[in-house]
């Protein structure tokens, strides 16, 4: 496939962005990624991932990586507050018969291995640097950036996250990150040989979960209702999750709580959700990811439909001779989509 688009930005460096960078170089397109972090770091703990994930890194080329450096495994546990399972959820084999239907990753190894796709595909990433203009007109758009170059493009596509750049410079008047009225407390811990794939204990008020990310590691998640969307000193995180695991007396569960300490990378992230109405694209410019539907991961799905998002559009672009028909055709393909993932019911656990 040849592109519609030959000359391409794309404005954020996370895993949408990437994997757009990757696709999009499969048809010769050149593509530049811009990255306001020099370090292209990624920050968080653990990272759950469903079926359909797994079969989007296998069209991108990283799923041996992913099975080599993470974990893959069938099927969810659910047990009640101490201890007996009750009940398994199927995750079926989505990416291919030899493929389990689920698993989990550390995020910033996740993030290493599409940034090692992104520089083999060819895409000249530039850290460091992000746009301060954006400026088009039928046939092109001029872009200014921070490290005082200006480049034309044939395309540019926003993938900058929740609290997009991109996103308030073309469409001002868009909605804006809403708090959901909870909170998910992460962190690292090692694995147990009981824990073989992901597992959840079903408390009256949390839920909390554990999922394998490796061969010795796993990380926990624990959803807390919180009104308000108020700063937690993280002086205080290892006491204020051990004491969101204290109504739970299943044995694995209290050897998970009495390990949590400094060193268990605890990450507390109130949720933020938004879902932006169509058009997601103005022009030439088009939206992907996070900046457009940014779901909480009740559904473990947030990684999954910004990675679909990203192959989607390429494909769309490679199979349709004009930019705006391709645009259009790819918000078509993915509005319903997008949609049914942000309508999560607020009392679902946390994955």
């Amino acid at each position: 496939m040849t592109s519609a688009a030959r000359r391409i930005l794309i404005i954020g460096g996370g895993f949408s962005g990437m994997s757009a960078a990757i696709e999009l170089r499969k048809q010769g397109a050149e593509v530049d990624l811009v990255e306001i972090d020099a370090g292209w770091r990624s920050y968080g703990a653990g990272i759950s991932l469903g079926g359909a994930t797994l079969r989007a890194f296998r069209t991108l080329g990283v799923l041996d990586a992913f099975l080599q450096q993470g974990s893959a495994t069938d099927g969810v546990h659910l047990c009640v507050p101490h201890g007996p399972k009750v009940a398994e959820l199927p995750t079926p084999r989505l990416a291919g018969p030899d493929v389990p239907g689920g698993g989990a990753i550390m995020r910033p190894v996740l993030a290493r291995i599409l940034a090692d796709a992104t520089r083999a595909s060819g895409a000249n990433v530039h850290l460091g640097c992000t746009f301060t203009a954006i400026e088009q007109d039928a046939d092109g758009v001029d872009v200014s950036f921070t490290d005082g170059q200006r480049r034309r493009y044939d395309l540019v596509i926003g993938a900058d996250g929740l609290y997009s750049k991109v996103r308030e410079t073309v469409f001002p008047s868009a909605p804006t990150p809403r708090y959901s009225g909870q909170a998910v407390w992460r962190a690292v811990l090692p694995r147990p040989p009981e824990i073989q794939t992901a597992t959840m204990w079903m408390g009256p008020r949390v839920k909390p979960g554990v999922n394998p990310v490796s061969k010795t590691e796993m990380y926990l998640f624990v959803t807390e209702p919180r009104p308000s969307n108020e700063h937690v000193d993280p002086a205080t995180f290892a006491t204020r999750l051990r004491a969101l695991l204290e109504d739970f007396p299943a044995p694995v569960l209290k050897a998970i709580r009495e390990q949590i300490g400094p060193d268990s990378q605890i990450v507390f992230r109130p949720l933020e959700g938004l879902l932006m109405p169509r058009p997601w694209s103005k022009g030439r410019v088009v939206l992907i990811g996070d900046t457009v539907h940014a779901t909480t991961p009740h559904l473990a799905s947030g990684a999954c439909i910004g990675v679909e998002d990203a192959l989607v559009l390429a494909e769309e672009l490679g199979r349709t001779g004009a930019v705006g028909r391709a645009l259009n055709a790819f918000e078509n393909r993915r509005w319903e989509r997008c949609r049914m993932r942000k309508s999560t019911p607020a009392s679902c656990a946390s994955r």
